[in-house]
Protein backbone atom coordinates (compact mmCIF):
# COMPACT_ATOMS: atom_id res chain seq x y z
CA UNK A 1 0.00 0.00 0.00
CA UNK A 2 2.86 2.23 0.97
CA UNK A 3 4.69 1.75 -2.37
CA UNK A 4 1.31 2.29 -4.19
CA UNK A 5 0.51 5.23 -2.73
CA UNK A 6 4.14 6.56 -2.72
CA UNK A 7 4.47 5.70 -6.25
CA UNK A 8 0.90 7.84 -7.28
CA UNK A 9 1.86 11.03 -5.11
CA UNK A 10 5.54 11.21 -6.91
CA UNK A 11 3.48 11.22 -10.33
CA UNK A 12 0.08 13.47 -9.96
CA UNK A 13 -2.79 12.70 -11.98
CA UNK A 14 -3.62 14.58 -15.42
CA UNK A 15 -6.97 14.86 -14.24
CA UNK A 16 -8.53 17.74 -12.36
CA UNK A 17 -8.34 17.36 -8.65
CA UNK A 18 -11.76 17.19 -8.44
CA UNK A 19 -12.73 14.75 -11.11
CA UNK A 20 -14.31 11.49 -10.01
CA UNK A 21 -11.46 9.30 -11.35
CA UNK A 22 -9.71 11.26 -8.08
CA UNK A 23 -11.88 10.66 -5.55
CA UNK A 24 -11.10 6.90 -4.39
CA UNK A 25 -7.38 7.82 -4.43
CA UNK A 26 -7.94 10.57 -1.73
CA UNK A 27 -10.76 8.32 0.17
CA UNK A 28 -8.21 5.91 0.25
CA UNK A 29 -5.45 7.98 1.64
CA UNK A 30 -7.61 8.99 4.68
CA UNK A 31 -8.04 5.30 5.37
CA UNK A 32 -4.92 4.09 4.86
CA UNK A 33 -3.04 7.32 6.63
CA UNK A 34 -3.45 5.77 10.51
CA UNK A 35 -2.05 2.18 9.12
CA UNK A 36 1.45 3.43 7.60
CA UNK A 37 4.20 4.93 8.99
CA UNK A 38 3.59 8.37 8.58
CA UNK A 39 0.00 9.47 8.79
CA UNK A 40 0.36 12.80 8.78
CA UNK A 41 2.48 13.07 5.64
CA UNK A 42 -0.57 11.27 4.05
CA UNK A 43 -3.42 13.39 5.52
CA UNK A 44 -1.28 16.39 4.74
CA UNK A 45 -1.19 15.55 0.94
CA UNK A 46 -5.41 14.44 1.25
CA UNK A 47 -5.44 18.42 2.90
CA UNK A 48 -3.43 19.98 0.05
CA UNK A 49 -6.14 18.30 -2.31
CA UNK A 50 -8.98 19.72 -0.71
CA UNK A 51 -7.11 23.18 0.06
CA UNK A 52 -6.48 23.02 -3.57
CA UNK A 53 -10.42 22.61 -4.64
CA UNK A 54 -10.93 24.80 -1.92
CA UNK A 55 -12.87 22.26 -0.50
CA UNK A 56 -15.38 22.20 -3.25
CA UNK A 57 -17.08 19.10 -5.14
CA UNK A 58 -16.86 19.10 -9.18
CA UNK A 59 -18.11 21.64 -11.27
CA UNK A 60 -21.81 20.01 -12.01
CA UNK A 61 -23.70 19.92 -8.79
CA UNK A 62 -26.38 17.92 -10.07
CA UNK A 63 -24.15 15.01 -11.24
CA UNK A 64 -23.10 12.31 -9.11
CA UNK A 65 -19.40 11.83 -10.45
CA UNK A 66 -18.77 15.95 -9.39
CA UNK A 67 -20.19 14.40 -5.60
CA UNK A 68 -17.58 11.97 -5.37
CA UNK A 69 -14.27 13.97 -4.06
CA UNK A 70 -16.00 15.36 -1.20
CA UNK A 71 -16.09 11.22 0.72
CA UNK A 72 -12.73 12.89 1.51
CA UNK A 73 -13.39 15.74 2.66
CA UNK A 74 -15.91 14.80 4.80
CA UNK A 75 -13.42 12.03 6.20
CA UNK A 76 -10.73 14.11 6.83
CA UNK A 77 -13.71 16.34 8.45
CA UNK A 78 -13.37 13.65 10.77
CA UNK A 79 -9.91 13.94 12.36
CA UNK A 80 -9.40 17.85 12.04
CA UNK A 81 -13.01 18.84 12.54
CA UNK A 82 -12.73 21.55 10.40
CA UNK A 83 -16.23 22.57 9.17
CA UNK A 84 -14.96 24.34 6.50
CA UNK A 85 -14.32 20.87 4.90
CA UNK A 86 -17.79 20.36 4.51
CA UNK A 87 -19.45 23.39 4.41
CA UNK A 88 -19.22 23.56 0.41
CA UNK A 89 -20.46 20.04 0.01
CA UNK A 90 -23.39 20.41 2.70
CA UNK A 91 -24.87 23.74 0.76
CA UNK A 92 -24.75 21.88 -2.72
CA UNK A 93 -26.59 19.29 -1.46
CA UNK A 94 -29.36 21.16 0.24
CA UNK A 95 -29.63 22.44 -3.00
CA UNK A 96 -29.44 19.15 -4.62
CA UNK A 97 -31.95 17.68 -2.20
CA UNK A 98 -34.65 19.91 -3.31
CA UNK A 99 -34.20 19.63 -6.81
CA UNK A 100 -36.91 17.28 -9.02
CA UNK A 101 -35.68 14.03 -9.75
CA UNK A 102 -38.45 12.15 -11.50
CA UNK A 103 -36.91 11.76 -14.99
CA UNK A 104 -36.74 8.15 -16.87
CA UNK A 105 -33.26 6.64 -16.32
CA UNK A 106 -32.65 5.70 -19.92
CA UNK A 107 -29.48 6.73 -20.79
CA UNK A 108 -29.79 8.68 -24.32
CA UNK A 109 -26.45 10.81 -24.34
CA UNK A 110 -24.48 11.99 -21.57
CA UNK A 111 -25.56 15.34 -21.83
CA UNK A 112 -29.53 15.06 -20.99
CA UNK A 113 -28.81 12.19 -18.28
CA UNK A 114 -26.33 13.20 -15.79
CA UNK A 115 -28.79 14.32 -13.55
CA UNK A 116 -30.07 11.16 -12.84
CA UNK A 117 -28.57 8.44 -11.50
CA UNK A 118 -28.40 6.42 -15.05
CA UNK A 119 -25.39 5.07 -14.90
CA UNK A 120 -24.73 1.97 -12.48
CA UNK A 121 -20.98 3.83 -11.55
CA UNK A 122 -22.79 6.74 -10.08
CA UNK A 123 -23.85 4.31 -6.86
CA UNK A 124 -20.00 4.83 -5.68
CA UNK A 125 -19.77 8.32 -6.51
CA UNK A 126 -22.78 10.17 -4.97
CA UNK A 127 -24.49 8.21 -2.08
CA UNK A 128 -21.68 7.07 0.50
CA UNK A 129 -21.28 11.39 0.26
CA UNK A 130 -24.92 12.04 0.98
CA UNK A 131 -24.81 9.35 3.98
CA UNK A 132 -21.48 10.81 5.20
CA UNK A 133 -23.45 14.28 5.14
CA UNK A 134 -26.35 12.78 7.37
CA UNK A 135 -23.48 11.08 9.81
CA UNK A 136 -21.52 14.64 10.03
CA UNK A 137 -24.87 16.96 10.58
CA UNK A 138 -27.15 14.77 12.09
CA UNK A 139 -29.94 15.63 9.04
CA UNK A 140 -31.58 12.61 7.81
CA UNK A 141 -32.59 14.29 4.66
CA UNK A 142 -30.00 13.58 2.81
CA UNK A 143 -29.87 10.01 3.61
CA UNK A 144 -33.76 9.56 2.39
CA UNK A 145 -32.99 11.75 -0.80
CA UNK A 146 -30.13 8.93 -1.21
CA UNK A 147 -31.97 6.20 -0.25
CA UNK A 148 -34.89 6.99 -3.02
CA UNK A 149 -32.24 7.32 -5.86
CA UNK A 150 -30.48 4.35 -5.22
CA UNK A 151 -33.49 2.27 -5.37
CA UNK A 152 -34.77 3.58 -8.12
CA UNK A 153 -31.52 3.47 -10.11
CA UNK A 154 -31.21 -0.13 -8.80
CA UNK A 155 -34.64 -0.96 -10.07
CA UNK A 156 -33.52 0.10 -13.17
CA UNK A 157 -30.24 -1.61 -13.93
CA UNK A 158 -30.61 -4.17 -11.30
CA UNK A 159 -30.52 -7.76 -13.62
CA UNK A 160 -32.74 -9.91 -10.51
CA UNK A 161 -31.47 -13.05 -12.62
CA UNK A 162 -27.84 -12.37 -12.38
CA UNK A 163 -27.52 -10.55 -9.59
CA UNK A 164 -25.55 -7.94 -11.42
CA UNK A 165 -26.16 -4.36 -12.90
CA UNK A 166 -26.23 -2.94 -16.37
CA UNK A 167 -23.04 -0.18 -16.75
CA UNK A 168 -26.61 1.57 -18.69
CA UNK A 169 -29.90 1.29 -20.24
CA UNK A 170 -28.00 0.99 -23.40
CA UNK A 171 -26.89 -3.06 -22.53
CA UNK A 172 -30.07 -4.07 -21.86
CA UNK A 173 -30.60 -7.25 -23.58
CA UNK A 174 -27.14 -8.02 -24.25
CA UNK A 175 -26.29 -9.48 -20.78
CA UNK A 176 -22.60 -7.43 -21.05
CA UNK A 177 -21.58 -6.76 -17.17
CA UNK A 178 -19.06 -5.12 -16.82
CA UNK A 179 -16.31 -5.68 -14.30
CA UNK A 180 -15.11 -1.79 -13.04
CA UNK A 181 -18.98 -0.55 -13.30
CA UNK A 182 -20.13 -3.57 -10.94
CA UNK A 183 -16.89 -3.19 -8.60
CA UNK A 184 -18.45 0.47 -8.31
CA UNK A 185 -21.26 -1.09 -6.73
CA UNK A 186 -20.31 -3.15 -4.34
CA UNK A 187 -17.97 -0.85 -2.87
CA UNK A 188 -20.76 2.00 -3.17
CA UNK A 189 -22.94 -0.32 -1.93
CA UNK A 190 -20.29 -1.10 1.00
CA UNK A 191 -19.30 2.75 1.70
CA UNK A 192 -23.52 3.15 2.20
CA UNK A 193 -23.81 0.65 5.15
CA UNK A 194 -20.61 1.88 6.38
CA UNK A 195 -21.82 5.44 6.77
CA UNK A 196 -25.87 4.27 7.29
CA UNK A 197 -27.31 4.24 11.23
CA UNK A 198 -27.64 0.91 12.22
CA UNK A 199 -31.34 1.74 12.83
CA UNK A 200 -32.21 3.30 9.34
CA UNK A 201 -35.51 1.48 7.96
CA UNK A 202 -34.29 0.32 4.96
CA UNK A 203 -31.09 -0.72 5.59
CA UNK A 204 -31.86 -4.91 5.97
CA UNK A 205 -32.50 -4.08 1.98
CA UNK A 206 -28.93 -2.86 1.75
CA UNK A 207 -27.21 -5.93 3.59
CA UNK A 208 -29.64 -7.95 1.42
CA UNK A 209 -28.50 -6.54 -1.74
CA UNK A 210 -24.98 -7.06 -0.63
CA UNK A 211 -24.95 -10.11 0.33
CA UNK A 212 -27.13 -11.25 -3.19
CA UNK A 213 -24.43 -9.45 -4.97
CA UNK A 214 -21.30 -10.76 -3.19
CA UNK A 215 -22.45 -13.99 -3.40
CA UNK A 216 -22.76 -13.82 -7.32
CA UNK A 217 -19.36 -11.98 -7.62
CA UNK A 218 -17.57 -14.63 -6.25
CA UNK A 219 -18.55 -17.06 -8.77
CA UNK A 220 -17.26 -15.23 -11.06
CA UNK A 221 -13.21 -14.94 -10.17
CA UNK A 222 -10.91 -16.41 -12.17
CA UNK A 223 -8.44 -19.29 -11.46
CA UNK A 224 -5.48 -16.43 -10.92
CA UNK A 225 -7.43 -14.51 -8.59
CA UNK A 226 -8.84 -11.64 -11.43
CA UNK A 227 -11.97 -11.00 -12.20
CA UNK A 228 -11.83 -9.72 -16.03
CA UNK A 229 -13.14 -6.97 -17.05
CA UNK A 230 -16.41 -8.82 -19.35
CA UNK A 231 -17.86 -10.82 -15.67
CA UNK A 232 -19.55 -13.05 -18.11
CA UNK A 233 -17.20 -13.69 -20.77
CA UNK A 234 -13.64 -13.98 -19.10
CA UNK A 235 -11.49 -15.11 -22.33
CA UNK A 236 -13.38 -11.83 -24.90
CA UNK A 237 -10.97 -9.92 -23.07
CA UNK A 238 -8.32 -12.51 -21.02
CA UNK A 239 -5.80 -10.27 -19.58
CA UNK A 240 -6.08 -9.12 -15.98
CA UNK A 241 -7.88 -6.03 -14.74
CA UNK A 242 -7.10 -4.70 -11.31
CA UNK A 243 -9.43 -2.16 -10.40
CA UNK A 244 -12.68 -4.04 -10.61
CA UNK A 245 -10.57 -6.81 -9.18
CA UNK A 246 -9.21 -4.10 -6.47
CA UNK A 247 -13.19 -2.91 -5.27
CA UNK A 248 -14.64 -6.60 -5.11
CA UNK A 249 -11.53 -7.60 -2.58
CA UNK A 250 -12.17 -4.21 -0.59
CA UNK A 251 -15.84 -5.02 -0.79
CA UNK A 252 -15.68 -8.72 0.30
CA UNK A 253 -13.02 -8.14 2.61
CA UNK A 254 -15.00 -5.57 4.35
CA UNK A 255 -18.13 -7.96 4.41
CA UNK A 256 -16.50 -10.46 6.09
CA UNK A 257 -15.07 -8.16 8.77
CA UNK A 258 -18.37 -6.38 9.93
CA UNK A 259 -19.81 -9.81 10.43
CA UNK A 260 -22.04 -10.02 7.00
CA UNK A 261 -20.31 -12.31 5.02
CA UNK A 262 -19.32 -15.88 5.73
CA UNK A 263 -15.25 -16.12 7.17
CA UNK A 264 -15.00 -19.53 5.60
CA UNK A 265 -16.65 -19.31 2.06
CA UNK A 266 -15.00 -15.87 1.18
CA UNK A 267 -12.09 -16.43 2.66
CA UNK A 268 -9.85 -17.92 -0.13
CA UNK A 269 -11.65 -15.33 -3.00
CA UNK A 270 -10.27 -12.80 -0.65
CA UNK A 271 -6.93 -14.01 -0.41
CA UNK A 272 -6.86 -14.89 -4.09
CA UNK A 273 -7.98 -11.38 -4.96
CA UNK A 274 -5.20 -9.91 -3.41
CA UNK A 275 -2.16 -11.96 -4.07
CA UNK A 276 -3.48 -11.36 -7.58
CA UNK A 277 -3.59 -7.32 -6.98
CA UNK A 278 -0.13 -7.59 -5.52
CA UNK A 279 1.16 -9.02 -8.50
CA UNK A 280 0.02 -6.45 -10.67
CA UNK A 281 2.40 -3.92 -8.79
CA UNK A 282 5.46 -2.91 -10.36
CA UNK A 283 8.90 -2.91 -8.32
CA UNK A 284 8.76 1.05 -8.27
CA UNK A 285 5.23 1.10 -7.26
CA UNK A 286 2.97 1.48 -9.91
CA UNK A 287 -0.26 -0.68 -10.24
CA UNK A 288 -0.65 -1.76 -13.89
CA UNK A 289 -3.61 -3.93 -15.79
CA UNK A 290 -6.20 -0.68 -14.99
CA UNK A 291 -8.05 -0.19 -17.74
CA UNK A 292 -8.57 3.07 -18.39
CA UNK A 293 -11.66 5.29 -18.25
CA UNK A 294 -14.91 3.78 -20.47
CA UNK A 295 -18.23 2.79 -19.92
CA UNK A 296 -18.19 -0.68 -20.83
CA UNK A 297 -15.63 -4.12 -20.45
CA UNK A 298 -12.76 -2.81 -22.11
CA UNK A 299 -8.54 -4.20 -23.17
CA UNK A 300 -5.80 -3.48 -20.00
CA UNK A 301 -2.31 -3.72 -20.38
CA UNK A 302 0.66 -4.18 -17.47
CA UNK A 303 1.53 -0.91 -17.90
CA UNK A 304 -1.77 0.82 -17.71
CA UNK A 305 -2.80 2.60 -14.79
CA UNK A 306 -5.16 5.38 -13.53
CA UNK A 307 -5.55 6.85 -10.01
CA UNK A 308 -8.91 5.42 -9.52
CA UNK A 309 -7.39 2.09 -10.12
CA UNK A 310 -4.16 3.00 -7.24
CA UNK A 311 -7.24 4.33 -4.94
CA UNK A 312 -9.40 0.85 -4.88
CA UNK A 313 -5.97 -1.18 -4.36
CA UNK A 314 -5.02 0.76 -1.24
CA UNK A 315 -8.73 0.69 -0.22
CA UNK A 316 -8.44 -3.34 -0.84
CA UNK A 317 -5.42 -3.44 0.86
CA UNK A 318 -7.04 -1.66 4.54
CA UNK A 319 -9.65 -3.94 4.29
CA UNK A 320 -7.40 -7.01 3.84
CA UNK A 321 -5.29 -5.83 6.74
CA UNK A 322 -7.90 -5.80 8.80
CA UNK A 323 -9.26 -9.04 8.13
CA UNK A 324 -5.68 -10.46 8.40
CA UNK A 325 -5.00 -8.81 11.61
CA UNK A 326 -8.32 -8.11 13.39
CA UNK A 327 -11.02 -10.98 12.05
CA UNK A 328 -13.62 -10.50 14.78
CA UNK A 329 -13.40 -6.91 14.87
CA UNK A 330 -16.66 -5.10 12.57
CA UNK A 331 -16.62 -1.27 13.17
CA UNK A 332 -19.25 0.34 15.14
CA UNK A 333 -22.28 1.53 13.54
CA UNK A 334 -23.70 5.48 14.97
Amino acid sequence: MSAAADWQLAHPSKHPPYDWTQAPFWIALNVFAPLSSDPQRYLAAVRRNGEENRWRPGLRPLCADDHAITQSYFLLHRVEKNPAMIEPALQMFDAVIRYPFDESLEFENWEKTWRQWTWCDALFMSPPALAMATRATGDRRYLDFMNRMWWKTTDYLYDKQEHLYYRDSRFFGTKIFWSRGNGWVLAGLARVLMEMPSDYPDRPRYVALFREMASRIVTLQSSDGYWRSNLLDPTALPLPETSGTAFYVYALAWGVNEGLLDRRAYEPAIRQGWAALVRAVHPDGMLGYVQRIGDQPGDTSASGTEIYGVGAFILAGTEVYRFTSAPSSPSSLW
